[in-house]
């Protein structure tokens, strides 16, 4: 499994419709998209989509559709994660984790464990299940950071910890980290602007925001780092980065569902708290968009 999540993952939206219900016909569109581009393995119900705002009915519904509308092309993750190590264990026992082929759990936010305390909560959720975990350190959305000794712990330890989503943004933390797991461990990029440099590093992939919008280019982007041509990446790294600056200005997933919606995607619908961006970052993302690809967008 460690081979088949490498590359570009892409974190994928939860298309709504102006009600606020779910848009399930959005989200067929979207995983068609996102495969036709290139994208390596999908992750549903991650930070992107609005995963504190679905019940867990709404959740089991993305899920299903996501692997209905993926038809075992290529794997899906499932997010899994909260900060009651109880209750997400509870939902690794009650969800349908069939055709899931691994689980993307983040550290628990606002309760700001210790490390012992993540490697405690990390090392009861791996024994709850016999599904793959991939680790997510998001210290910018969770008030915790889980640092690199915590983690070769938990690879050492923990014979179903196979990878790390790393958003820490901090290069020398990543560096440490990748140098201090074990080599089969997989190391994915949480920062879609630092991706570049971050595979020049030694990092095997990304699970990427921008990977929705622009699905062809940025797996190219990755592609070609994964081989080394840094030369050729690089060029598509700079065309790419003012667009994901801009999904990002006003927040996520308001810029991406954006971007979604003048791609003719889904609706800009998002559930609160999350709003839509200011007319002022949509135009500058649709100017972007058709600079592009001229005459892509409308």
């Amino acid at each position: 499994m460690t081979k088949k999540l490498k590359g570009t993952g892409v974190a994928l939206v939860t298309p709504f419709r102006a009600d606020g219900s779910l848009d399930l016909s959005a989200l067929e569109k979207l995983v068609n998209s996102v495969i036709k581009g290139g994208v390596d393995f999908l992750v549903a119900l991650g930070t992107t989509a609005e995963t504190p705002t679905l019940s867990i009915e709404e959740k089991q519904t993305v899920l299903n559709a996501i692997l209905q509308y993926n038809n075992d092309r290529i794997p899906v993750v499932c997010g899994i994660g909260g900060n009651s190590t109880q209750e997400v264990i509870q939902q690794l026992e009650t969800f349908d984790l069939r055709n899931v082929s691994a689980i993307l759990s983040v550290t628990p936010y606002y309760n700001k464990p210790t490390q012992e305390g993540l490697y405690q909560h990390f090392k009861a959720v791996a024994g709850a299940t016999n599904k793959p975990i991939i680790l997510y350190n998001v210290p910018g959305r969770t008030g915790c950071n889980m640092l690199p000794a915590t983690v070769a712990r938990l690879a050492g330890d923990c014979r179903n910890i196979i990878g790390i989503k790393e958003a820490s943004g901090n290069i020398g933390q990543c560096m440490e980290l990748i140098q201090s797991v074990p080599e089969n461990f997989v190391v994915l990029s949480g920062d879609d602007d630092l991706v570049l440099a971050q595979m020049a590093l030694g990092m095997d992939g990304v699970i990427s925001v921008a990977a929705n919008c622009w699905p062809g280019d940025f797996t190219e982007m990755v592609n070609l780092s994964m081989i080394n041509k840094f030369d050729k990446a690089r060029k598509i790294h700079y065309k790419l980065l003012k667009g994901i600056g801009l999904l990002f200005v006003e927040g996520n997933p308001a810029g991406v569902k954006c971007a979604l919606h003048h791609s003719g995607i889904c609706e800009n619908a998002l559930r609160l708290p999350v709003v839509p961006v200011s007319a002022a970052t949509e135009q500058k993302l649709v100017d972007f968009m058709q600079n592009l690809h001229p005459g892509d967008h409308a």
